[in-house]
């Protein structure tokens, strides 16, 4: 008999997810730090990473590698279905609705300048810090990557994609690229500059721990790349072709990367981190294989995201990790490898991965995710049971052996559904208002590419006339 728990006891067993601890407590000590890479990829596919079942066209040998020397997680979720709050989530290690960050266009307010980032953490604790690629967490200097604890930055500042080729400076310049505080022209393809800039940053920081933010914006759109790499594949679909032309491109700089940390004698000491903000977009041609539907969706296909750790000095090789994990157990898990101190004046509903990973801990990491997009379309994810909540209608599967949720059981099973609905409504009584007073996101938020001014004064004046 299934009971309806209390609000004490859901805010106790759930609610905030509470943790304040010295992190370097939860895993023994090492001799020396390590370095931490974390590699996000944008609007990855789940089957287009050939760690994970594949069609026959995907392949990744590098970020494969990364899977092939650690772990790769069945059941690894984005905090959010776009962009911007999973990477809230990411560099705070809380749920990005506890600080009014819900979508996309949050981010033109910018991350609150109240939150802690990973890069604060490890900055303090003696770490170099750099970040390569999209921000998408402010777009003034109050909210710039190095005002988050980051020494270096590389990159662009919003909205959501970048065009890969024209990288000179535009007039609102947080789309231009940026070095640092200063807006500059460049040239290239961006994502192989990327790659280019975290290579650079690990021969200026061998000698000392590094924390290195890869934050690439491919596979986001607009669908760019060299014409002589998309030649290379031709599976009856253009868009789908340059996809996989720019994964391509994608995985070569993840390898140049690697091959570097190795070159560097540094291969063994670093924790690597690799997922995707999101789950594969539907007008990129993404494949998020048996999963149903697409970014923008609570369905598995939103938010299941390939993911992957390794850290050879700790975890063994070619390890698969059934339980569920989410993109805010990247700053636990990267505190206590680190031995940084967590802030102990908030919460914190990440976890900390490696006592799972190295048979130290048993049972579930989490009894409890939660999604919610701000736009009516929320999530509960509590051991093989899935809530889902489309406009206030609910439906109920049991993901563990239904991964396309074809078979709504909420009609079969309503104490489940009345049970997880209660506790998503007491979740939710803890997250704040909106950051921004608009409504959802903005095309240009989510899907990029940058316009002129007459371009986007057209657009506006499309928008009012619907």
């Amino acid at each position: 008999m299934t009971t309806n728990p209390t609000r004490r006891t859901m805010l106790r067993a759930l609610g905030s997810g509470a943790v304040a601890f010295r992190a370097n407590s939860a895993f023994g000590a090492t001799t020396a730090k390590p370095n931490i890479v974390v590699i996000v990829s944008d609007d990855h596919g789940y089957a287009d990473v050939s760690a994970y079942d594949h069609p026959s066209e995907v392949k990744t040998p590098n970020i494969d590698r990364i899977a092939q020397d650690g772990v790769r997680f069945a059941q690894g979720y984005a905090s959010a279905y776009v962009c911007a709050p999973t990477r809230a989530s990411l560099m705070t290690g809380r749920y990005s609705q506890r600080f009014g960050f819900y979508t996309a266009s949050d981010s033109r307010a910018g991350m609150p300048l109240t939150e802690t980032t990973i890069a604060d953490l490890l900055k303090k604790d003696g770490y170099a810090t750099g970040a390569f690629g999209k921000w998408h967490l402010g777009l003034d200097m109050a909210h710039h990557p190095l005002r988050r604890g980051f020494d270096e930055f590389y990159g662009f500042l919003g909205h959501g994609g970048h065009d890969y080729f024209n990288l000179k400076p535009t007039e609102q310049k947080y789309d231009s690229i940026w070095r640092n505080e200063q807006v500059i022209e460049d040239t290239g393809y961006l994502t192989d500059n990327l790659g280019r800039e975290a290579v650079a940053f690990i021969r200026k920081h061998e000698k000392k721990p590094f924390f290195l933010y890869l934050a690439f914006n491919a596979v986001h759109f607009p669908l760019q790349a060299p014409e002589a790499t998309v030649k290379k594949y031709d599976t009856g679909n253009p868009k789908r072709n340059t996809l996989l032309a720019m994964l391509e491109h994608e995985d070569r700089a993840v390898g140049r990367v690697l091959d570097e940390l190795k070159a560097k004698g540094l291969e063994k000491n670093t924790l690597v981190v690799f997922f995707s903000d999101n789950g594969g977009a539907k007008n990129n041609a993404a494949n998020n294989g048996a999963l149903r539907d697409f970014k923008h969706s609570v369905y598995e296909g939103g938010i299941r995201v390939p993911f992957l750790i390794r850290w050879p000095a700790k975890l063994r090789a070619n390890m698969v990790f059934q339980q569920p994990v989410i993109c805010l157990d990247v700053l636990p898990t990267v505190a206590a490898a680190a031995g940084a101190s967590l802030p102990k004046d908030r919460e914190y509903h990440g976890r900390n991965l490696l006592p799972h990973l190295t048979g130290n801990a048993s049972g579930p990491v989490h009894d409890w995710l939660f999604w919610d997009g701000g736009e009516k379309k929320l999530a509960a994810r509590n051991g093989r049971w899935k809530l889902v909540s489309n406009n206030g209608k609910a439906e109920l599967f049991d993901v563990e052996s239904d991964l396309g949720e074809k078979t709504d059981l909420s009609a079969k099973h309503p104490d489940v559904v009345e049970r997880m609905q209660g506790a998503l409504d007491t979740w939710r009584t803890g997250n704040a208002p909106r950051i921004r007073s608009a409504g959802g996101a903005d095309e240009e938020d989510d899907e990029g590419g940058r316009r002129s001014k007459a371009e986007r004064k057209k657009r506006q004046s499309e928008r009012g006339k619907r």
